[in-house]
């Protein structure tokens, strides 16, 4: 069996208001038009979650709406606002076991580091190492259960930006 991790890192948010806290940050112009791209660049891939975790931050959240997945069984996690790595995989252990397909949206520098550790090998994309806002990587792992994925043993299905969509 395969299970199927959509990790996308939140789209480019807002930081004309100093009053806000950054947790409460929303996506600015850029950030409202990329998400509905990658969406729809994930549903033209077929690439299609069944369930979805999500930092508690604004702009994840509002990321994952403009994603445009609206009947997926979404679960917001504070753990997952600026999360680690590790703490990235954790929560991922928990995601529902009839889920083989799963959205993660989460933030710098942890998603980053995230995704090159999944993977048994990088995709050969420029961006990939800083993973940019809306940053999208779909990867496979041969395991049943979330809870058996380890470092090092994803497979990159796709990976793309949004500056790569037309």
């Amino acid at each position: 069996m395969s299970l199927t991790l959509i990790l996308i890192r939140h789209a480019k948010s807002d930081w004309d208001d100093p009053t806000l806290d950054d947790h409460d940050r929303p996506l600015n112009e850029r950030g409202q038009r990329d998400a509905p791209r990658i969406g729809a660049w994930l549903r033209a891939k077929g690439h299609v979650p069944v369930a979805a975790m999500i930092s508690t931050a604004v702009r994840a959240a509002e990321t994952w709406t403009r994603l445009g997945f609206d009947t997926v069984q979404a679960c917001y996690h504070q753990r997952l606002y600026h999360a680690p790595a590790p703490v990235m995989l954790g929560t991922l252990a928990t995601a529902p076991r009839d889920a083989p397909v799963v959205a993660m949206v989460g933030h710098n520098p942890g998603i980053a580091e995230c995704a090159e550790r999944l993977l048994a090998h990088p995709p050969d994309h420029a961006r990939f190492s800083d993973y940019p806002t809306c940053a999208t990587l779909v990867a496979r792992f041969d395991a049943a259960n979330w809870s058996d994925i380890h470092w090092g043993t994803g497979t990159v299905l796709d990976f793309a930006t949004p500056h790569d969509l037309p």
